[in-house]
């Protein structure tokens, strides 16, 4: 009887909760072109470009993640990550740093991404834990930086105050692929980190400046969500741009912060799709309150 109950308690309540528990570790792997690979889980997407150099790899997610990242990048190759390189610096795009570079990875960044990672160090409590020194990127650039790598002519180029103050888009030229980061969700309300350094119109020159490097058959990692297109980040851009535009127009009218946040008619007809649980309409029209406010 007694086991019988522990039985039921297994299959009914921990169980599940192991397997969500695995399901928040689980890493997909989705093949973009020969030599790029997307890994989609927990967090930003990462970009892989694969070859005889070895790895060189975009973002890194959660620290807890490392594991399965690394065993995922070894079902694809058996050559090290050489680089990593971080589009921003928001955990789930640099937690991992630390234990790639304990594999002797080279950490690179913009030059405001390592800054604010040291600021953050500096600061007591629990964000004291989220970038330790070995986190921190040893390579930094003030604006652009190429690689030639895997025979793959990868440019790096930084955008200026888009979703933070230290984004980077990368774009792979051979293969014909651009990551994005954050400065590009793919049908979702953006996150604009104004206390960062992130501003609203920042992040649609950043939007545009990804359009311009792509070409009709160019595949656009972005910072979350599935591989996109020059067209939908064509018609992402519009959406945004809308929204945008009618906050000024809200704001050049004398309307208050609580007045352009509570107007669903700035966004209505793209909220059903575009907002989430992470980002909801009424916060994205208070980030573009305050970024165009400048508060």
């Amino acid at each position: 009887m007694k086991f019988s109950i522990v039985a039921k308690f297994l299959l009914l309540f921990l169980i599940p909760f192991l397997a969500l528990a695995q399901a928040k570790k689980d890493i997909t792997t989705h093949q973009v072109t020969e030599k790029i690979y997307m890994l989609e889980g927990r967090g930003g997407n990462i970009g892989l470009c694969v070859g005889e150099d070895g790895v060189f790899m975009i973002d890194s997610k959660f620290k807890d993640l490392s594991p399965a990242i690394k065993k995922a990048i070894r079902s694809i190759t058996d050559k090290p990550v050489k680089f990593l390189i971080n589009t921003h610096l928001h955990g789930d795009h640099t937690g991992g740093n630390e234990n790639f570079a304990n594999d002797e990875v080279v950490v690179v960044a913009h030059d405001n991404v390592r800054k604010r990672m040291l600021l953050l160090q500096s600061v007591k409590g629990n964000k004291k834990d989220l970038f330790p020194s070995k986190a921190l990127p040893v390579v930094t650039f003030s604006e652009n930086i190429n690689f030639y790598f895997n025979n793959e002519d990868i440019h790096i180029f930084h955008v200026n105050n888009a979703h933070t103050d230290g984004d980077a888009l990368v774009f792979f030229k051979t293969s014909n692929v651009l990551h994005m980061g954050d400065t590009y969700f793919r049908g979702k309300y953006p996150y604009i980190d104004v206390n960062s350094g992130g501003s609203v119109e920042g992040y649609l020159n950043a939007l545009k400046a990804g359009a311009a490097i792509a070409n009709d058959t160019t595949k656009i990692i972005p910072g979350h969500n599935e591989v996109s297109s020059k067209k939908e980040l064509l018609a992402y851009i519009q959406k945004i741009t809308t929204i945008v535009e009618r906050v000024k127009n809200a704001i050049n009218e004398g309307k208050t912060e609580a007045e352009v946040i509570d107007d669903e008619s700035l966004s209505e007809e793209f909220d059903a799709t575009m907002g989430d649980r992470f980002i909801k309409p009424e916060f994205f029209r208070r980030s573009v309150y305050k970024s165009l406010t400048n508060q």
